[in-house]
This record gives structure tokens, C-alpha cells and sequence, in this order.
């Protein structure tokens, strides 16, 4: 099958060694897998790609066997040397940035550009893992006692369990993975069971660097399966820290079941995000901004913008030239570069979608720009739906959560300080953002009577994040931190050293205890 009449679907999976039918669970280029057979069907045609088969508890300890082998050698080499493996895997992405995108694309749904660019990521993540495996800093310090000194380092934690959603099936495991590896860690990668052969595709490409490198095998891992190959992996005490992206209520649960064993979790979970329009802002950067924020990837980022918060005295302007704006998106097949929107997920999502406009006119909304389910030729897979716009109040219920669709919500303000108490009056404090060339204004909005959220940005939309900046939440988001910035200390334990180099033994806080 063709797709956008120049890639061939068979051919893609041949470069990134898919079957018709696959082992889906893998120890480095070991690939088994004794439990039910799962298939993977595309939003974009509702054609089945291809099947693998799941982790049975069996097949679990398996893998935690193998990794927790693989740890004890990987652990012993030099930081450097695990970064130049990991540049060597960005290199090999190079190689497969096409194919790969295109995967995620037909796969996940999201347009082929956005697939590149996710691929990107994975590219741009191994390229600052290779720098930071050079600058695994601790510190020193000078020591209360004489003839003594003091100092921090930072040494491998364990094996690292990742937990994936399928809005981004690739990127967000090589955030992890990526500096995982540099810190000396091994990874157990549960993925999305709605996106399952784009793990399959990683860890191909992975074991070619691998072997080339006599890795052990169980530095990298995959096991997939459903919830309970999860909560395997939270309740094991094998796995110092698990990195779970995902629904609040699935954090939640995942928390929970860490924290009974004392355990590390590092949670990236719902977001719902706001844009403050306020009338110094310039309306040619609000439009754009808004427009792929709440449309890119059909609405199902963590990142996406559900919420615009809008001064009433330019309410309606930027209410008419965003319905205007929306009567110019291009629906359909996401792997057709002429289109801006490409399906749901699946067709539970599209209900889901449903409940929510029917919810929006139920509590008292208004519904701008209408949805719907599209159907007939080139939506045959009853996946994609129509982006919409309502009028609501922020205290609505349905406002209130977060529906992982292209569903956008208009509000207005009077005051500043009330469109920031209506920006963090959610549970949710991902990314946010303000539009203004009002310098008081930008900088109230980042003050710590601001934005509650891990990413607050001022002239740009809420959706995407730079690699080079820690990626993550507070409240209900998780308060996670992964890619950028000092990320890289979740993956490493910290152990504080006293040294004496004199001959005599003081105590601390001039204690005396003779003998």
C-alpha cells in the first residue's frame, strides 16, 4: 500500500524489520513473547499493520533477570563511553528519521512532519546526552573538621522502568532512555498498547549500535502487554524508578504503587492549557499559535492548548478571526503534507470526544465552531473528527478536565490577576502561556504570583517543548522532570563523601568521645 502515492507502508516496515507478525517482547535483539497476541490497526486507514505478541509474568521476569545482569556491566563503563554509545544510536536514527516518521505518523496519526519532528527529538535528546555524559557534576565541599574535605557524586541508580502513552510513541522514551544510559542505567520499556510496533522499530534500530558495541543485552528491554505488565513493573522493587506518561488517574495509580515500596516515580500526566490574550498582544502571533496548539496532533498533546483566556475588549475580534482561521484547516490523511489535522487515536477517543461537546451544551456552553465525526471517502476509519470552538465559563466541569481531542475553550477577563487565578484554577499545571508586549505583564505572568505550571511562555503558544529545557508539570501533572536542563540527576543516586586525610579522628560538631 501507497501512501501519499511516494512511501510504500511494506517497505517502511521492512527498513525497521516489522513482520506481518512479531514477538513483542525483546532482551536486546532477543525477541519472544508468550502471551496474547495483540494487533495494531492505523487511525489513518483503520488497515491492520501488523501483530506482536505480549509479556506473560513469565516474560516479564525474564526481561528484570536479563536487565538487572546487564546493570552490573553497564554500570562499570566510564560516562563517557556509555555517551559515545548513545551517539552512535542518534546516528542510527539519522539514518532512519524517514522511515521511523513515518511509522509514528501511520501508526499514532499525528501528520508526517510532526512525525519527523518527533524523531527529531530523538535524535536531539541522544546529542545532549552525549554532552551531559561529560558532565555529571557533583560537587565540594569544606568540611567542619580539620584535615578532612567533603564532596558529592553522582552514581547509576538501577534498572529504570518506562511507561509510555501513544500520542508521542517514540520521543518521550528516548528522553528517558537517553540519559538514563549516560547516567549508567539499564531501561525496561513497557510502551503504548495503542502504538506498539514503533517500540518494536526503537529497539531495531537500537540493536545494531548494540552489537556493534558488545553491550549486554539487557540494557535495553521491551515488554509489551497491557495494565498488568505495568503494575509489574511498579510494584517490583528491581526498578528503582519508573517514568510513567500518561492520564492522571493512570499516575495516580502508578504513584501509589511506587511509593508503597518507597520507590522513585517520575510522572508526566495531564495538562490543561491556557493561552492570555491580553489587548497589548499582537494578534498576528495569537492566531497561529492558538490554531496549532489546539489542532496539532488532532488535540491529543499534553501540551495542547484547551484553554484561551481573552480580555473582553478584543474578544470578539480574536473570537472572528479564530472561527475564520478554522474554516481554512485541511483534514484527512496525516502522511499527506497538504493537511494540518490527521485522525484520533481510535474510536474511543472519538466518543469521548463526542461526550465532551455534548457535556459543553449540557453545563451551559456555547459551541462556536461545530464538531463532529467526518465520514465517507478518506475517513474510513471513523477516526477523525472536526477541530471546535465553545464559549464557556472556567468552573464548568467539563472544562475543568482534560478531553484529549481538538476541542478549544473561549473565556473571557477583565484584570490580570484574575486571568492567572483562572489560568491555575485547574488541577493540571503543564504548560502555559501569555500573549503581551507588556513587559509588566510578561513578567507578572512569570513572577511567583504567575503561572503554577512547569512551563509558563510568554509570545509563543503552549504546545512543544526544547530539549534543552527540563519537560514536566506541578499539581496533578506530576510533577516530573525529564529531557533538558538537570533532568539527568532522576536517573543517578546522589552519595555525599567524607575523607580524612590527618591522623588524628575529630567528630562532628566538636563532639568529644573518649575512650
Amino acid at each position: 500500500m501507497y501512501l501519499c502515492g511516494r512511501m510504500n507502508i511494506q517497505d517502511i516496515l521492512a527498513d525497521l524489520g516489522i513482520q506481518e507478525n512479531n514477538p513483542g517482547v525483546m532482551i536486546g535483539a532477543t525477541a519472544f513473547g508468550s502471551g496474547a497476541s495483540i494487533e495494531s490497526h492505523s487511525p489513518v486507514d483503520g488497515k491492520r499493520i501488523a501483530s506482536l505478541t505480549t509479556a506473560t509474568a513469565e516474560d516479564y521476569e525474564r526481561v528484570m533477570a536479563a536487565a538487572s545482569e546487564a546493570f552490573v556491566e553497564w554500570r562499570k563503563w566510564t560516562a563517557p563511553q556509555r555517551g559515545e554509545v548513545v551517539r552512535q544510536y542518534g546516528e542510527a536514527l539519522r539514518a532512519k528519521k524517514e522511515s521511523l516518521g513515518a511509522l509514528v505518523s501511520y501508526e499514532m496519526g499525528k501528520s508526517y512532519q510532526e512525525g519527523l519532528g518527533e524523531v527529531q527529538e530523538m535524535i536531539d535528546i541522544c546529542d545532549f546526552a552525549v554532552g551531559q555524559s561529560r558532565q555529571l557534576y557533583g560537587l565540594t565541599m569544606h568540611s567542619e573538621r580539620p584535615n578532612h574535605r567533603m564532596y558529592e557524586q553522582y552514581h547509576p541508580l538501577g534498572v529504570v522502568g518506562i511507561i509510555s502513552a501513544f500520542n508521542f510513541p517514540v520521543a518521550v522514551w528516548c528522553w528517558n532512555t537517553a540519559l538514563a544510559w549516560i547516567a549508567g542505567d539499564v531501561c525496561v520499556w513497557k510502551p503504548s498498547e495503542k502504538a506498539p510496533l514503533c517500540s518494536l522499530a526503537c529497539q531495531h534500530i537500537w540493536n545494531s549500535v548494540a552489537e556493534e558495541n558488545t553491550l549486554p543485552a539487557g540494557t535495553s528491554c521491551v515488554v509489551n502487554g497491557d495494565y498488568s505488565v505495568g503494575e509489574l513493573m511498579t510494584a517490583d522493587r528491581r526498578v528503582p524508578l519508573v517514568s510513567a506518561t500518561g492520564s492522571i488517574r493512570m499516575g495516580k495509580l502508578v504513584a501509589q504503587a511506587v511509593a508503597a515500596r518507597l520507590g522513585r516515580s517520575l510522572l508526566e500526566l495531564g495538562g490543561n492549557n491556557a493561552i492570555i490574550i491580553t489587548p497589548e498582544a499582537d494578534l498576528k502571533m495569537v492566531i497561529p499559535a492558538t490554531v496549532f496548539g489546539a489542532v496539532g496532533t488532532c488535540g491529543q498533546r499534553c501540551t495542547s492548548t484547551r484553554r484561551l483566556i481573552i480580555h473582553s475588549s478584543i474578544y470578539e475580534k480574536v473570537r472572528d478571526q479564530l472561527t475564520q482561521a478554522y474554516k481554512q484547516i485541511r483534514i484527512g490523511d496525516p502522511l499527506d503534507e497538504n493537511n494540518h489535522v490527521g485522525p484520533l487515536i481510535d474510536t474511543a477517543a472519538v466518543a469521548q470526544y463526542e461526550a465532551a461537546l455534548r457535556a459543553v451544551e449540557e453545563q451551559g456552553g456555547r459551541v462556536l465552531v461545530s464538531g463532529g465525526c467526518l465520514s465517507g471517502v478518506g475517513y474510513e476509519s471513523g477516526c477523525y473528527v472536526k477541530p471546535a470552538i465553545a464559549e464557556v465559563t472556567n468552573d464548568m466541569d467539563i472544562v475543568q478536565h482534560e478531553t484529549f481531542a481538538p476541542i478549544l475553550y473561549l473565556m473571557k477577563y477583565e484584570h490580570l490577576n484574575e486571568a492567572i487565578a483562572m489560568q491555575n484554577g485547574v488541577v493540571q499545571g503543564l504548560s502555559s502561556a501569555i500573549m503581551t508586549n507588556n513587559i509588566r505583564e510578561a513578567e507578572t505572568f512569570l513572577s511567583c504570583a504567575g503561572s503554577d505550571c512547569g512551563i509558563a511562555n510568554v509570545n509563543i503558544g503552549t504546545s512543544g517543548a526544547e530539549i534543552g529545557g527540563a519537560f514536566g508539570g506541578e499539581k496533578e501533572t506530576g510533577g516530573g522532570r525529564e529531557s533538558g536542563s538537570d533532568a539527568w540527576k532522576a536517573y543517578m543516586r546522589r552519595q555525599t563523601n567524607t575523607i580524612n586525610y590527618g591522623s588524628n579522628l575529630p567528630l562532628a560538631q566538636g563532639i568529644k568521645f573518649d575512650l
